[in-house]
């Protein structure tokens, strides 16, 4: 203990020496000790010797609290609420360190009050007389310990509680039953101790720090006093490992970023529901729900936007659903429904009528409008199936079938749709195998100057000769490419074939531009600008005569890698084309922020002048503001081509000149077209 001089010790009270000059003449030691302030407060004759002390002036000028225990200090704050409480009076075996040396007393404390009304502790010992080390330090540990042990008196009053025991009970007088705060817990663990005399439980209890869980261990005994039966209980807090399970087992059913349901989540329902169903003679449906055009988002505007849009999503399909309704995600843009209704077909209409509404309002994200749809598959039970795998993979077809069909969609499962499947995973298989033999072709549908008739450019368009099927469009497989993520081969494929081709025709005196179509996919790879530039190099290809063409949609957003991008394409000596402009976003901020040199006005507005003459006249002024070129599509009328002509547009495209032509015949044309 740390030794002040007698002036700096706390004051007596005036009349306290004489109060306490009966004290004197007892033998044993005793002393008063001021729980506020940590010091010894009054001591007799005895309590000097023991403490070690030459005065009581020098005495009370050490300090006790410099290095007492933070168990000792919560157990004397205890003790002092338990006196002033219902006058407590505890007897315990305690070791003191005067001098460093120890000293075991059996103590005896009770409540005492001073002058100034504060609750300090009369302190009454006696020597322990020559208990081994053993016996000395096993009650030690048991006063330190932060193990709650408890003896009970076989109708569960409490006999002795150690310190960490008495802070934690709401009462002195708790019995076991009291504290245990699930009642059938309480009877399993009455029965076990009934059967085999021990028990381990973990369990929520009552403590003065509120609801906890504890892993109670308890074993029948005798109390060492009276020898009538005892129980003796041992109680650990296992409270943060409980949170911890939960937690896990919350993430291990839940969806981490939206906090829906997960996967293995809804198997668990969909179980207890067919259950419920089977009863009841119910309905149910599983309903895939599919975000159109998520990856745009991602590949366009960040994943940290795209996390954004579903956890709005999440909160907008809950909120389009009945309170009984499972909402679930899995994974990626993909969400599931689990349904249950007598008419459930009218049901799953109504929901998505509500999902149609709500999931397509416009999200603001970091300063972007974002708008996105959702196209929905549905299988029901037990129609459709009886187990979860069959009926999750029916709705996976239907809502297949709704994307082909358009998307922001609702298609219900039919037979036919497994047959789409088969066909479907066996035109991958070929696509695989097409790509592995470079078996794709290019044609090439000429750009043609309006002024002058003759082809100044061409854009390149991918052909797909199937071996047993013929020609199969792009609208086919395409979209194939995309969903099974080969579509970055099949680009690199492309180009190679574009690079070789535009430099024999530049070695013959054609000097053509020639435009390539990229993916958002293709466009998101960091290293797109190396490739290219590797390809152009391995060609030998002028790159002032290539093109890339990009839509709209790949330039939404603040993040910069787009610009970036495509000031990396420009800076190889390639020109970028924006294409289809007019049926998205039509942001004139792109077109001035971005190194555009070329607008493609949509086909929609060529072929479709009465409705949208208006806009495409706005279109056409732009370029010219802008000095853009502009290159009309799908021009196929000498009426469209006359309007093109006549708004004073650069070039046009369309089957009134020609369709995409291989090699060959292209190369034949523009020989014809020279002449």
């Amino acid at each position: 203990m740390n030794t002040l001089p007698p002036q700096a010790s706390l004051p007596s009270f005036p009349g306290e020496d004489e109060a306490y000059a009966a004290l004197n003449l007892i033998g044993q030691p005793v002393w008063i000790f001021d729980i506020d302030h940590r010091r010894v407060h009054w001591a007799n004759a005895g309590a000097l010797q023991v403490w070690d002390a030459p005065s009581l002036a020098a005495l009370r000028g050490r300090d006790m609290g410099s290095d007492m225990s933070e168990s000792v200090a919560r157990r004397l704050a205890q003790y002092q609420s338990d006196f002033v409480s219902h006058g407590a009076v505890f007897h315990e075996q305690w070791t003191l360190y005067p001098g460093g040396n120890p000293v075991s007393l059996n103590v005896s404390f009770s409540g005492h009050p001073l002058a100034d009304g504060r609750m300090a502790m009369l302190c009454e010992g006696r020597m322990a007389g020559s208990d081994s080390p053993e016996s000395l330090r096993s009650v030690e540990a048991l006063l330190h310990t932060a193990v709650m042990i408890t003896l009970y008196a076989a109708d569960g009053t409490p006999l002795y509680r150690n310190p960490a025991a008495r802070e934690a009970v709401r009462s002195p007088t708790e019995t076991l039953q009291d504290r245990v705060a699930d009642a059938p817990l309480f009877a399993s663990l009455s029965k076990r101790l009934q059967a085999e005399g021990i028990a381990t439980l973990t369990l929520p209890v009552h403590t003065a720090r509120g609801a906890r869980w504890h892993e109670l261990s308890a074993r029948a005994c005798r109390d060492a006093a009276t020898g009538a039966d005892a129980l003796l209980v041992s109680e650990a807090d296992v409270t943060l490992l409980k949170e911890s399970e939960a937690q896990a087992s919350y993430l291990a059913s839940h969806d981490s970023l939206t906090g829906l349901p997960n996967r293995s989540n809804v198997r668990q329902h969909f179980a207890l529901a067919v259950r419920d169903l089977q009863s009841s003679g119910g309905q149910a449906a599983l309903v895939v729900i599919d975000l159109d055009h998520f990856k745009n988002v991602n590949d366009t505007l960040g994943h940290a936007v795209g996390d954004e849009l579903l956890i709005e999503v999440s909160k907008r399909l809950r909120a389009a659903v009945r309170r009984g309704d499972l909402v679930s995600r899995f994974g990626g843009d993909e969400f599931l429904l689990l349904v249950a209704s007598h008419d459930i077909e009218a049901e799953v209409g109504r929901i998505h009528q509500r999902i149609k509404q709500t999931v397509s309002e416009p999200i603001a994200i970091g300063g972007t409008s974002v708008r996105v749809t959702a196209t929905l598959g549905v299988s029901l039970f037990p129609r459709d199936g009886t187990d979860f795998e069959t009926l999750l993979r029916s709705a996976d077809l239907a809502m297949y079938s709704a994307k082909e069909g358009g998307r922001d969609a609702l298609a219900f499962y039919e037979a036919s749709m497994s047959h789409a499947l088969r066909a479907r995973t066996e035109l991958e298989s070929d696509l695989r195998q097409a790509l592995e033999q470079r078996a794709f072709e290019v044609h090439y549908q000429p750009r043609v100057s309006v002024a002058t008739h003759r082809i100044v450019g061409a854009e390149a368009l991918v052909r797909w000769r199937h071996p047993t099927r013929g020609m199969i469009p792009p609208v086919e497989f395409i979209p194939l490419c995309e969903s099974s993520g080969l579509i970055r081969e099949l680009g690199r494929q492309v180009f190679d074939q574009v690079t070789h081709q535009v430099a024999r025709w530049a070695e013959q005196g054609h000097a053509l531009v020639v435009s390539v179509n990229m993916s958002s996919r293709e466009f998101s790879d960091d290293s797109v600008p190396q490739q290219l530039a590797m390809a152009l190099d391995a060609a030998r290809c002028d790159p002032a005569l290539l093109q890339i063409e990009i839509t709209e949609s790949m330039l939404l957003g603040s993040d910069e890698r787009p610009l970036e991008t495509l000031r990396a394409i420009a800076a190889i000596g390639m020109s970028i084309a924006l294409d289809d402009f007019g049926t998205g976003y039509s942001n004139l901020a792109y077109l001035r922020r971005f190194p555009i040199q070329t607008l493609k006005i949509d086909r929609s507005f060529i072929q479709g002048l009465s409705e949208n003459r208006a806009l495409a006249d706005l279109i056409v002024e732009l370029c010219r503001l802008m000095n853009l070129t502009a290159v009309a599509e799908g021009v196929e009328t000498d009426e469209q081509l006359q309007w093109v002509t006549e708004r004073g547009i650069a070039q046009y495209q369309g089957y009134l000149f020609a369709r995409p032509l291989p090699p060959r015949e292209f190369e034949d044309l523009l020989q014809r077209n020279a002449a």
